[in-house]
């Protein structure tokens, strides 16, 4: 099915589940219950959950087959922000062109970076990229004022020419960004008993664009030119010295992950048009590197993973606070509930950050491979289980050692 073995169209199809029906997958709670806190199925929530799995697949082209540890890639994010936003100040409030220049431009600026960066490799490489993004983020932030807006970012404004599109609503408001009249911001509500559900188009619109990203992805994996990138991975000097230039083929890496950060930046401005120097900092490459080493560097799925369990960590745990804890607790004695809520106190709101570090530290520890490696052994157990219980129901014996 489209190219691809049974395994990989297993997994598209996995991808395409969780990405569909994410707004009843992230719903499970009815809305006025205390467990409501913990549901994720709201539009601008499932949109950043997306747009970071892009993110992160195009970031694991790179780290995840060559090796290579950029710690600059969020200066293709933003790069591909302000390029969309300037595609909807100046020309229309379509995102397809928009989405199509953040590819473009981010792709050139990932060439120009690349050619430099790349003479270099190991720490040298990664040194580079950092001081690479943070020249970008200063400029955008100070000297590029003009075109970047500096510290209060590049918005839409109504003096917007907009040569294919008005300046104005009817009604004298900034129009909305939208795909070919259906605005990004459309949201139908259902409603089952207690539970609610929301449709949105931008959700929906990032979704479909995941899908394409990660079918591109699973073909560059099982690809020949994959396959040279897991050779460079493996031992880049023996391939020099068997005469074979290596650094076309971790340009193009560089250059097509480039390409799939313009692509998340330019999604994220086509849901909120804006664009700040602050999508540019080495905050932001950290945070992709994160997610693709939780979720699982090399593999397919775990960039995708990863992205959701920081992006909902980030989001869902960082609201907690102690009224919430108390309420939660409130059937214990009061003293009790006290105690309870002083200890995990620094674990939520504005301490979510130490959960996730905590989490992350023991997936480093004990599960190298990640999220991934983690469902893998539990498939595994479960399957050994059941392969037990199979053998005992069928009256076989094991001779003794």
């Amino acid at each position: 099915m489209f190219g691809l073995d049974k395994r990989d169209t297993s997994l598209l199809i996995i991808v395409a589940i969780l990405t569909l029906f994410a707004p009843f997958i992230l719903n499970p709670f009815p809305s006025g219950s205390a467990m409501a806190q913990f549901n994720a199925g709201y539009p601008d929530l499932m949109q950043r959950f997306v747009i970071f799995g892009i993110f992160a697949i195009g970031f694991n082209i790179l780290f995840g087959l060559t090796g290579y540890l950029s710690f600059g890639h969020a200066a293709f994010l933003g790069v591909g922000s302000y390029s969309a936003v300037w595609m909807f100040k100046l020309i229309g409030m379509n995102v397809i062109p928009a989405i199509v220049l953040s590819v473009i431009v981010a792709g050139l600026f990932a060439l120009l970076i690349g050619f430099i960066s790349l003479r270099r490799s190991g720490i040298y490489f990664s040194i580079l990229t950092l001081a690479f993004a943070q020249m970008s983020f200063n400029l955008a932030y100070s000297v590029l004022t003009p075109i970047t807006n500096g510290e209060t970012g590049l918005q839409l404004t109504l003096e917007d020419p907009r040569v294919l599109g008005v300046s104005a609503t009817a009604d004298g408001s900034i129009p909305v960004t939208n795909l070919f009249g259906l605005e990004m911001r459309s949201t139908f509500e259902l409603a089952l008993g207690p539970w609610a559900f929301q449709f949105n188009a931008g959700y929906y619109l990032c979704a479909l664009i995941l899908l394409a990203a990660f079918y591109l992805a699973i073909r560059i994996f099982r690809s020949p030119f994959g396959m040279m990138l897991r050779a460079v991975k493996s031992n880049q000097q023996r391939m020099n010295y068997t005469g074979l230039n290596t650094r076309p083929y971790t340009l193009a890496a560089f250059v097509i992950s480039g390409m799939y950060a313009g692509l998340a930046g330019g999604l994220m401005a086509s849901m909120d048009p804006l664009a700040g120097a602050e999508r540019m900092q080495w905050t932001a490459s950290g945070e992709v590197v994160l997610m693709t080493i939780l979720g699982g560097a090399g593999t397919l799925i775990g960039p995708v993973l990863g992205a959701g369990f920081i992006k909902y960590f980030e989001n869902i745990f960082s609201k907690i606070n102690d009224n919430v804890l108390h309420s939660w607790f409130s059937f214990l004695p009061d003293g009790m509930e006290d105690a309870v809520v002083f200890l995990i106190h620094p674990f939520i709101g504005k301490g979510w950050h130490l959960t996730l570090g905590i989490l992350f530290m023991l997936v480093v520890i004990f599960l190298p491979g990640g999220l991934v490696e983690g469902g893998q052994r539990i498939r595994g157990w479960l399957s050994g289980r059941k392969a037990k219980d199979g053998s005992k129901a069928a009256g076989e014996t094991n001779p003794a050692e």
